[in-house]
């Protein structure tokens, strides 16, 4: 399996952070597993320097635009002023022979400007809506997402959400299972619940403070092919149906049911992933009454059958 190359975007007067935050993610975050071969590259010519007097020294250009698949542009220093055309020129070039271009937060700005977002769903900073529709009224801004993927031009939220975004390409080139890893690494949650964000899952919690719905997350989700009432449940942590009830919510945010399904659709997604079984197989392991259901619920959630989601995250597999 070839690694596929990321170019990230510097400028003058850059942001420290949304700088690290791709630099960190595709750099080699797993020890002795190269995910990404990570090219820093400067958007214009001259010294790159940030406000607080940091300097970068990136090595590669736009010329190693033309080569990368995936391609980040992190920030922009203002909003009201257009980026260098040779920027705007490479970023066009390389969608239309079919790199991913990805604008994190202000960087969004940047696609907007090269013409990549017209028609197209796009998000950016909470606090730059107003400013962005004014000045890109062809572009459909998505203000509930924490990032959007819409036909190669990906684009996210604020600061912390261009880690969610960073995270949804990682899961995209390597599965789940990768992309847990790198978020366990960077100690932050590999899902965040994001609106419309493809792919995006609500977090499923797997602990609690409360020491009870800890005892029954984890009976749970040893036993997610078995039948539970919430009388049954309630029982086993001696509780009364509707304290249980209180309890959960409270602890998870979820009720039982919803808990469960989330849990159910996470672990069909690793086992569509890891292992060889069938669907209706996987069904049953996870606690679906058959294969039609869980193709359902599976496809309401993250737009894809089970099928295509073996195809995209594991396609060596034979289906």
């Amino acid at each position: 399996m070839s690694i596929p190359t990321v170019a990230v975007v510097a400028f003058n007067h850059f942001s420290a952070f949304h700088v690290s935050v791709p630099c960190v993610i595709f750099d080699d975050i797993l020890p002795g597993q190269r995910l990404f071969d990570l090219r820093l590259c400067a958007g214009e010519p001259g010294r790159l320097r940030s406000d607080q007097g940091l300097v970068l020294d990136t090595g590669h250009g736009l010329d190693a635009l033309a080569e990368a698949e995936i391609i980040v542009v992190p920030y922009w220093r203002d909003p009201s002023e257009r980026p260098p055309r040779a920027l705007l020129d490479a970023l066009v070039a390389a969608y239309q022979r079919g790199a991913e271009v990805v604008g994190l937060c202000m960087g969004t700005y940047v696609l907007a400007y090269a013409g990549l977002l017209d028609g197209r769903r796009a998000a950016t900073h909470w606090g730059l809506e107003q400013d962005f529709l004014h000045r890109f009224p062809a572009v459909r801004l998505d203000t509930n997402a924490l990032y959007v993927d819409d036909a190669r031009c990906i684009t996210s939220a604020g600061t912390a959400a261009g880690l969610d975004c960073c995270l949804y390409l990682v899961r995209q080139r390597h599965g789940g299972a990768v992309a847990n890893r790198v978020a366990r690494r960077m100690v932050i949650p590999p899902y965040r619940e994001g609106g419309q964000a493809q792919f995006i899952e609500h977090p499923v919690p797997t602990s609690t403070r409360d020491g009870r719905v800890n005892d029954l997350l984890e009976y749970l989700r040893t036993h997610l092919d078995g039948p539970h009432s919430l009388d049954a449940l309630a029982r086993r942590v001696s509780l009364s149906r509707r304290s249980l009830t209180r309890h959960f919510q409270r602890a998870t945010g979820l009720s039982v049911g919803e808990w469960l399904q989330a849990e159910r659709l996470r672990r069909s997604q690793e086992l569509l992933e890891t292992s060889a079984h069938s669907v209706e197989t996987i069904a049953g392991l996870v606690g679906f009454p058959s294969a039609a259901a869980l193709r359902q619920h599976f496809r309401a959630r993250f737009g894809a059958t089970p099928t295509e989601w073996r195809r995209r995250f594991q396609p060596q597999a034979t289906v």
